[in-house]
């Protein structure tokens, strides 16, 4: 149990004094960040999709 113990105690302690936290804004321009990546990605992806189906349309159509 001290163990336990002695670990929650130094996880605290690394979570209130050893960690560097983002401010708000460093928080919200990062999500505007990952937000817009993450719809290029699904674009990119569907576009990939949809000519993958076009292609693979006209290849079956042939026999």
């Amino acid at each position: 149990m001290k163990k336990f113990l002695n670990y929650v105690k130094e996880c605290y302690t690394e979570l209130v004094q050893k960690v560097s936290w983002p401010t708000w804004k460093e928080l919200q321009s990062s999500a505007v960040v990952v937000s817009i990546a993450s719809l290029i990605i699904a674009l990119v992806v569907y576009l990939m999709d949809k000519s993958f189906e076009t292609l693979l349309e006209a290849f079956y159509r042939m026999f």
